[in-house]
């Protein structure tokens, strides 16, 4: 059935500085005027692999056992941090999550409401919204779960 990964963890930061040392540039009040942007600036804050250490790195795999609930903690953590300053607006713990099938390994997509009602999209008379869409083992799977029945064209085997 379905695989979800996830990776490229991240906190997506809005920021809306009010003042020069808000983003850093200190030491200006007495040269300076400061006009603050009218809309915030959107950054990424990465965290640290798992295996950083400072003196070296090694695979996630060697430090952790629960490496997506370890770096979503990971963020948490740095969004707690961020949330306290002045000048962050909005903070939120995001990652990409990619879907595959467990049996052919290629990209997860599902029959939608139009193509389950489009004989020409649809594998059978059978076929049912949500039903993953690129294999036949992934879709008897889905059906078996669901007491519908097996393609036709496999003798409803798998």
């Amino acid at each position: 059935m379905k695989n979800t990964s996830r990776d490229e963890w991240r906190v997506m930061v809005a920021l809306k500085p009010r003042k020069p040392a808000d983003l850093g540039l200190t030491g200006l009040d007495d040269l300076a005027e400061f006009i603050a942007a009218p809309q915030t600036l959107t950054i990424a804050v990465l965290p640290r692999p798992l295996g950083s250490f400072g003196f070296g790195t090694m695979s996630d795999s060697f430090v952790s056992r629960d490496i997506d609930g370890d770096y979503r903690r990971r963020c948490e953590e740095i969004a707690r941090e961020l949330r306290h300053r002045p000048q962050v607006d909005d903070v939120t713990v995001t990652c990409t999550e990619t879907h595959t099938c467990s049996y052919c390994g290629c990209g997860w997509e599902v029959l939608t409401a139009d193509e389950a009602a489009d004989d020409s999209a649809a594998q059978d008379e059978h076929s049912v919204v949500g039903e993953p869409v690129c294999c036949t083992r992934g879709i008897n799977e889905f059906r078996a779960e669901r007491g519908i029945p097996a393609l036709a064209e496999t003798g409803g085997g798998s």
